[in-house]
C-alpha cells in the first residue's frame, strides 16, 4: 500500500527553501531540469556499469535510457551516475579483485546521493554481484536489470559458446587438431554481438540468480541483449522501480532466505556456475541471511539439471530464451515442491503467481523432469582434511568416471610455476594423476583468480585425454568445465592444508560422498606446516593492500572483514 504521508528520501536534499535545498536545486537546473522535478516526486538512481572496457555491457547506455523512460511514465525523476565496471574479459590480474571495490563504490554512492529507489544496470559476471552487494547494504526499493546474453556463437556452421568453446579450440591447437588460422578466425564468430556470454557462465548464471531472487523481472535471466524486449523489460523496470518506492518495498522484503534458498536450487536446475556460491553467500551477508556452503550442498543436491546449457549440455542462451527461459525452469520446481512459492518478486507478485502461466517450447532445451541432463545437479561441497572448511566442484560439468578416483598429486606452487612446467615432457604426470595448484586464493593470488580448470599437459592431450582432476584454491570460469575442485579453503597463502600437499602425495577424492582427503597423516602435515610462510606476490597498490588485509575467505563469499563485522553493522540502512 502507498503510504503518501511517508517522507521521501530525496526531500532531505530537495524539499523546502534552505540555503542547501536551494544550493542542490539549483546545480541540478544546469542540466536543464524544470521545476517540478523536485516537487517531491520519487528520484530513482541509475547505477550503471557501462564502460566500453567492459564489453558484455557496452551496450547498457542506451538500455538506460529505457530504464529512464519508464521512470518518467510513472512519474519519477531518473538521474543515471556510472560505477565502476569490472570486466572479466579485460581486467588483470582478475575481475574479482575489485568486486568488492564496485560493491563500495555503488552502497557509498547510494548512501551519498538523494535518491529513493535504484534500478541496477550489469551484465559482465562481477558487476551483478558488486551493485547487488552494494545495494544490499543499504536496503532501499532496488530492481537490477541484466543486459542480456550475446546471439549464438556460430563459427563455421557450429553454434559454439563464449568461453566454453575457447577451452577446447586451445588444447586442440596445443594437440595439434586445429590450425592456428582457424584458431584466429574464430574469433569473430565466438562473440558476434552485443551482451555477456552466451553459456551458462557466470554473467548469465547470475542473471539466472537475480530473477529466481526475485530481484528481476520476468525473463530478465534470458532475453537476448539484442532483442527489442531487452529494451522493453527496461522500461517496465523503469515503471516498477516508481512504485516500488511508493510502496516502500525495500529489497530486504525480496531478499528473504526463502529467495536465497529459491535460487540455490534454481542454479541446479540450470547447471549454473560455481561462481554463484560466492556471490550468493556474500550478498546473503549484507542482507542479514545466515546462508553457508552445507546450504549449497544440501538445497541443490536433490534438484537434476533439467536446462541443456554449454558448458554443460549441447545448446546456448538464445535457445534457452525460446524455449521458455528460467519463469518454465521455475515451474518445473514449484511442481515438484522445490521452490518457495510465496516469495515476493519486485514485479509485486509471489514467486508462484510469476511462473505459473510458464510453458516450456523445447524439450531438447528444457528437458522433461524424468529426462534430466545430470540426474543430480547443484553444487557438491567437498570436505577432508585437504579442505576443512570446504571445498567446491560442479558435478554437471565433470567426468562421471572420475568421481571416484586416488591419484597421485603433482603440485604446481602458483600459476607461474604451472605456466612453466605443465607442457614439459619430462614432467612426472600421468591420466591418472591430480593437477594441484597453490597460492590462487583471495590472498594468495590476490583476487582468487579463473585458472582452477588447468589445461591438462601436452603430452596427456595428444594421447586423447581431455579430463583429469584439477585442485585448487582459485576459481574457474562459469564457462569451463572438467572435473575441477576448486574454492579450497582455507587457502594455501593463509595456512590452509592445501599449502603442505607434495608432489608425489596421494589424494582420495569421493564426489558422492563429498569426501576430499589427503593421504598424509597429521604428524607430517605438522611437521611441514612448522615455520610456514606465505607464498604471496608484492603488493602493487594502495587497494590491493586493503583487500589482502581485510579480505575474508572463499566460505565466507570472499567479502571484506569489515563489510560484516557484525550483524547490527551489516544491517544498518539508509534512512537518512
Amino acid at each position: 500500500m502507498v503510504d503518501e504521508k511517508r517522507p521521501l528520501r530525496s526531500r532531505q536534499w530537495y524539499g523546502g527553501n534552505s540555503k542547501s535545498a536551494f544550493m542542490h536545486r539549483s546545480w541540478m537546473k544546469n542540466q536543464g531540469m524544470p521545476d517540478d522535478a523536485f516537487d517531491g516526486r520519487p528520484i530513482i538512481g541509475i547505477c550503471n556499469t557501462w564502460s566500453e572496457m567492459t564489453p558484455c555491457n557496452a551496450h547498457l547506455r542506451g538500455l538506460a535510457e529505457r530504464v529512464k523512460f519508464g521512470v518518467y511514465e510513472a512519474g519519477g525523476f531518473p538521474v543515471e551516475f556510472p560505477v565502476l565496471s569490472p570486466s572479466e574479459s579485460q581486467t588483470r590480474p582478475t575481475a574479482m579483485l575489485y568486486r568488492n571495490l564496485a560493491a563500495m563504490d555503488v552502497e557509498e554512492s547510494i548512501r551519498c546521493y538523494p535518491i529513493d529507489g535504484i534500478v541496477l544496470m550489469a551484465g559482465c559476471d562481477k558487476t551483478t554481484p558488486a551493485l547487488v552487494m552494494g545495494a544490499a547494504s543499504c536496503d532501499i526499493p532496488t530492481i537490477l536489470v541484466s543486459g542480456g546474453p550475446m546471439l549464438n556463437g556460430v563459427v563455421k556452421g557450429e553454434r559454439v559458446g563464449s568461453g566454453t568453446a575457447v577451452f577446447r579450440w586451445v588444447e586442440e591447437l596445443k594437440a595439434g587438431t586445429m590450425t592456428e588460422s582457424d584458431f584466429l578466425a574464430a574469433e569473430a564468430g565466438h562473440s558476434r554481438s552485443a551482451g555477456s556470454c552466451m553459456t551458462m557462465g557466470t554473467a548469465s548464471t547470475m542473471a539466472a540468480m537475480v530473477e529466481a531472487l526475485g530481484l528481476g523481472l520476468f525473463q530478465n535471466a534470458a532475453i537476448p541483449a539484442v532483442d527489442a524486449r531487452r529494451n522493453q523489460l527496461a522500461q517496465l523496470a523503469g515503471r516498477r522501480i516508481v512504485d516500488l518506492v511508493r510502496e516502500d518495498v525495500k529489497m530486504s522484503r525480496i531478499l528473504t532466505r526463502e529467495a536465497f534458498e529459491n535460487a540455490i536450487r534454481v542454479n541446479a536446475a540450470i547447471g549454473g556456475s560455481t561462481n554463484a556460491v560466492l556471490h550468493l553467500i556474500a550478498i546473503a551477508r549484507r542482507i542479514g541471511v545466515d546462508l553457508t556452503l552445507d546450504d549449497w550442498d544440501r538445497l541443490g543436491r536433490s534438484v537434476p539439471t533439467i536446462v541443456d546449457l554449454m558448458p554443460s549440455g549441447r545448446f546456448l542462451m538464445e535457445d534457452f530464451y525460446y524455449a521458455g527461459g528460467l519463469p518454465a525452469v521455475m515451474r518445473a520446481l514449484a511442481e515438484h515442491d522445490l521452490l518457495h512459492r510465496d516469495a515476493l518478486c519486485v514485479a509485486g507478485r509471489t514467486v508462484g503467481e510469476q511462473v505459473a502461466d510458464a510453458e516450456v517450447w523445447s524439450r531438447e532445451v528444457i528437458r522433461e523432469w524424468s529426462n534430466p541432463l545430470r540426474a543430480e545437479g547443484g553444487i557438491a561441497v567437498l570436505r577432508g582434511n585437504l579442505a576443512p572448511r570446504g571445498a567446491v566442484l560442479k558435478p554437471s560439468a565433470a567426468s562421471p568416471e572420475l568421481f571416484k578416483h586416488r591419484g597421485r598429486a603433482v603440485v604446481f606452487s602458483s600459476i607461474e610455476d604451472y605456466h612453466a612446467r605443465i607442457n614439459d615432457p619430462d614432467l612426472d604426470v600421468d591420466e591418472r594423476s591430480i593437477l594441484v595448484l597453490q597460492n590462487c586464493g583471495p590472498k594468495g593470488y590476490p583476487g582468487m583468480a579463473e585458472v582452477g580448470n588447468m589445461g591438462l599437459p601436452k603430452k596427456l592431450l595428444e594421447k586423447g585425454v581431455r579430463d583429469m582432476i584439477r585442485i585448487s584454491d582459485a576459481r574457474m570460469s562459469g564457462t569451463a568445465y572438467g572435473t575441477v575442485i576448486l574454492h579450497v579453503a582455507p587457502e594455501a597463502a593463509e595456512g590452509g592444508p592445501l599449502a603442505f600437499v607434495r608432489t608425489g602425495d596421494w589424494i582420495e577424492v569421493d564426489i558422492d560422498a563429498r569426501r576430499l582427503h589427503l593421504d598424509v597423516n597429521a604428524d607430517e602435515l605438522a611437521r611441514r606446516a612448522a615455520g610456514f610462510t606465505p607464498q604471496v606476490p608484492p603488493i602493487s597498490s594502495g587497494y590491493q593492500h586493503i583487500y589482502r588485509t581485510h579480505v575474508e575467505q572463499a566460505d565466507l563469499g570472499c567479502d571484506f572483514d569489515f563489510a560484516n563485522m557484525s550483524r547490527e553493522l551489516s544491517l544498518q540502512r539508509v534512512s537518512h
